[in-house]
């Protein structure tokens, strides 16, 4: 219903395509090209040249001055009775539309089509051909056309908007754009059942889209079901301003923000070459005619996923296309829908990647960066692997995914926190259990970021630091297992042999020994790289598991069979364990046994040395005591044995003295008792 019959138009009104004067000031046949000039077929001579970029007109003035104010005024003021010469070089559409408009001054019949009509209407404008001068002129006569038919036909009015891509700013300022725009929102966001599949963008062999590949036909019949992505293909051949108008006029209309989002990822795909990777040759084709139909471009792709743009003829041309693709991702950033799930991660990732390469805007790089964050959960190792663009010594860009794991965290603690993620039944919270752990976000970003710290460890120039970090984002719940963050370490120690043994350490308590399987403690038991207390501390923990899990047989078994006996024997014990704990524990006992002889002999090691160090420090003294031996310490010795000889002759002496002086002595005594 929205097809219009423009392209067949001969002999019909002007509401039909067809414009004709009423009035016919002179008598003619038609035009006549002859080189680069028009001639009017008629046998009066031509008075008046007019030059539209770079093709000459032959015409008579009276026609043009009879309908177009401006030519009225430039022969009329110039005060030149006798000026034959006229430029024109700013009039819209160019010298097909001058051509249209001085046919319907000289009275001959004008077709119009959904391809000229935009031109002819920015033409009439400029040339001011309004109702003042001439009832029915062509600024009245263009405008019913474009109300009646253009806007009431879907195809007509995608051919119209990308004709407009020309006339700027003319088609803004006599609202052809928002008109179009607004015609084709209303009908991608009507019912399709009642549309007559048709594409502007291909030839009716290669009409069949892209979505519609499991259907041989290229039309659908009416029985089968239109898809909702059927008007992607016409609305993508728009340039980005025209789509982004567009787009802006869908969501005012209300249309569900996953088509939206898809539409705008299948206009990502046609113009950005390198953006998606499974993107056809047609497509790009297709992108990089849009007036860059010179550039040669070549899309190479790399280990990490990453498809740059490689060469271009000539660096003028280069620069222009680079500008071109940053308007584009500008835009598209600008009217992504802010739900989440509105694209796909891997689109937001490769459109964050061509925008640090391309220097897009810092403000909208960071709004493209949480948007990520939104949905991190969803990423892959290979989208993540984007170089580092700016001058940096690293290979790849760990500080952006460490931004990204940042706002990941941010959200994740946002959702939590408000109650609509809060289970509101019984039913919910058993479907939540249900999922286990492989549906927590939190878990999969976990195993996300030990593969991508396994891939950039091997990069030589990144420090200890910015890995430590960005292992230690996540919080320790997050991971259930560490066998991945273990062979990142692990890597990153075969990439890094010249660490010390400090850093080494420092490296080894980014892991928890007790999250690792027993498989990673018997790799960690033998690895070589790791620090000695590291391993014996995984030994510990395998110890504690697998005797863990011998006694959890053991229970289950004793609480299975209430009659079986049981186990008062370690062989007994040991036969009902699996082979495989078994075998680890073999293992595990010999490498403790010799660690133990180890530590035994370098504890006699410790002892024999301590021991010879006492004897050495005695014979030091002893010979200290030796030399510092003389003649004065001598005297002064024997002076000192004097002084003790005459203290005990005094002692001798004392209990020799006579009785009575004892008696003198008590006497005070015995007089103080009488007082008392």
């Amino acid at each position: 219903m929205w097809e219009s019959e423009s392209e067949s138009v001969t002999g019909r009104d002007y509401g039909n395509g067809v414009l004709s004067s009423s009035k016919h000031g002179l008598k003619t046949d038609g035009f006549e090209l002859r080189g680069q000039s028009w001639y009017v077929a008629t046998d009066i001579p031509s008075d008046l040249l007019v030059q539209v970029g770079g093709v000459n007109f032959h015409l008579h003035k009276y026609p043009l001055l009879s309908r177009s104010g401006k030519m009225n005024r430039l022969i009329y003021e110039s005060r030149d009775p006798d000026l034959s010469k006229i430029a024109l070089d700013e009039l819209p559409g160019g010298p097909d539309a001058f051509e249209l408009a001085a046919k319907f001054c000289y009275g001959i019949a004008v077709d119009l089509s959904a391809a000229n009509i935009s031109g002819l209407r920015c033409a009439a404008e400029y040339l001011e051909m309004t109702e003042d001068l001439e009832e029915g002129n062509l600024i009245f006569k263009t405008e019913a056309f474009l109300s009646y038919v253009v806007l009431s036909s879907w195809r007509d009015s995608i051919i119209v908007l990308k004709s407009c891509e020309k006339l700027s700013p003319w088609a803004e300022n006599l609202q052809i754009v928002r008109r179009c725009s607004e015609s084709i929102a209303w009908k991608a966001c009507a019912n399709p059942k009642g549309i007559k599949w048709a594409y502007t963008g291909k030839t009716q062999k290669d009409s069949s889209p892209k979505w519609n590949d499991h259907m041989k036909e290229s039309s659908p019949s009416r029985n089968q079901q239109v898809p909702p992505d059927w008007w992607f293909e016409d609305v993508c051949i728009l340039r980005i301003d025209h789509f982004v108008r567009v787009i802006t006029a869908i969501k005012v209309k209300g249309m569900r923000f996953e088509l939206i989002g898809a539409a705008i990822m299948h206009y990502g795909a046609k113009w950005l070459p390198g953006l998606i990777g499974d993107m056809t040759a047609a497509a790009g084709d297709e992108g990089s005619n849009s007036g860059n139909s010179n550039t040669s471009t070549s899309i190479s792709s790399w280990k990490g996923g990453l498809h740059m743009i490689v060469a271009a003829t000539k660096d003028d041309l280069t620069t222009v296309q680079a500008k071109d693709q940053r308007m584009i991702i500008e835009s598209l950033i600008s009217i992504i829908p802010p739900q989440k799930d509105s694209v796909s991660c891997s689109f937001l990732l490769r459109l964050l990647r061509m925008a640090n390469m391309l220097k897009v805007a810092p403000a909208l790089i960071t709004e493209l960066e949480k948007r990520v964050g939104m949905q991190f959960e969803q990423a892959t190792l290979a989208d993540l692997l984007i170089p580092s663009y700016n001058k940096c010594e690293t290979m790849y860009d760990v500080d952006l995914v460490h931004r990204l794991l940042e706002h990941f965290l941010v959200q994740e603690q946002t959702e939590s926190s408000s109650p609509s993620r809060q289970p509101f039944s019984d039913k919910h919270m058993y479907e939540g259990s249900l999922r286990g752990a492989n549906s927590n976000p939190k878990m999969r970003v976990a195993r996300l970021l030990d593969s991508y710290l396994t891939e950039v460890s091997r990069d030589r120039n990144l420090s200890l630091t910015k890995f430590q970090v960005l292992a230690e984002a996540l919080p320790e719940s997050a991971r259930t297992c560490d066998d991945g963050l273990y062979r990142a370490i692990d890597s990153y120690l075969k990439a890094h042999p010249t660490l010390s043994e400090h850093e080494r350490k420092r490296l080894s308590r980014v892991m928890d020994c007790q999250k690792l399987s027993i498989d990673a403690c018997m790799h960690a038991a033998q690895n070589e790289r790791l620090p000695l207390r590291v391993v014996v501390q995984v030994l510990f923990s395998e110890q504690v598991k697998i005797s863990n899990a011998i006694a959890a047989s053991s229970l289950k078994e004793a609480s299975e069979s209430q009659y079986q006996p049981m186990v008062l024997n370690r062989k007994t014990l040991l036969e009902g364990t699996p082979q495989s704990f078994q075998e680890g524990w073999s293992a595990a006992k010999k490498d403790i046994n010799t660690l133990k002889f180890e530590l035994e002999s370098v504890k006699a090691k410790y002892l024999e040395l301590q021991n010879d160090m006492e004897n050495l420090q005695r014979q030091f003294e002893k010979v200290l005591k030796q030399k510092h031996t003389s003649a004065w310490s001598s005297g002064w010795k024997k002076l000192s044995k004097l002084t003790k000889m005459t203290t005990l002759e005094n002692q001798d002496i004392g209990p020799q003295l006579p009785a009575g002086a004892e008696q003198t002595r008590k006497t005070p005594r015995r007089w103080r008792n009488s007082i008392s």
